[in-house]
């Protein structure tokens, strides 16, 4: 016996597997980015999103993982000179994360890599606004009841 709500879990259950699909390219471009520049899949997420001085939680949530584990990343693209831990401005408890100037030009190279044959790359730049969009509002939680 089928249910009124079987095409509606079909559908989200195939979105659910495109999402994973997609999620799994990136990672593997990711990967094959970083390893061209003798980095690890989770130092170049770190790098990559360094977009300015941070604290270790910032990092951690933007990369999406405990901040111990964004510890272990940070030591060891600080023994690459890399990363810096500075005094935090306004927190003496914490540090800040700035890129060195290698760290910098790093950061540059990997983003070029990046964004050659990036899974996303067949979309246009409205298509690919358009899909952020969408995977925002999903991810925030906006527009539901």
């Amino acid at each position: 016996m089928t249910t009124s709500r079987e095409p509606e879990a079909s559908a989200e259950r195939q979105l659910c597997g495109l999402v994973n699909g997609l999620a799994q390219r990136i990672a593997e471009h990711v990967r094959a980015c970083a390893g061209t520049l003798g980095l690890t899949a989770s130092q170049a997420a770190a790098l990559r999103e360094m977009s300015g001085p941070m604290t270790m939680r910032e990092l951690a949530e933007r990369m999406c993982c405990e901040p111990s584990n964004t510890t272990f990343v940070v030591d060891k693209l600080e023994k690459q000179s890399l990363i810096e831990r500075h005094p935090h401005p306004t927190d003496r408890r914490a540090k800040h994360l700035v890129l060195t100037a290698s760290g910098t030009a790093l950061r540059a190279r990997l983003q070029e890599l990046l964004a050659v044959d990036s899974p996303l790359a067949g979309l246009s730049p409205q298509q690919q606004r358009v899909l952020h969009g969408l995977l925002e509002q999903v991810v925030t939680g906006e527009g539901r009841c």
